[in-house]
């Protein structure tokens, strides 16, 4: 299983949260991290999907 990690930003009166996930490479078999910024609402929405 991925590593999730999760540091919440709050700005404007909105709460965003950015998510880090490490993903494995199908070619190479290598792990990246993807990056992304998203409301706090569709975090668990994320994680979920692979």
């Amino acid at each position: 299983m991925a590593k999730k990690v999760i540091a919440t930003l709050q700005t404007a009166g909105k709460n965003y949260a950015k998510v880090i996930r490490m993903v494995k490479s199908p070619k190479t078999g290598a792990y990246t991290f993807k990056e992304n910024i998203l409301h706090v609402e569709q975090v668990k929405e994320y994680l979920a999907k692979k």
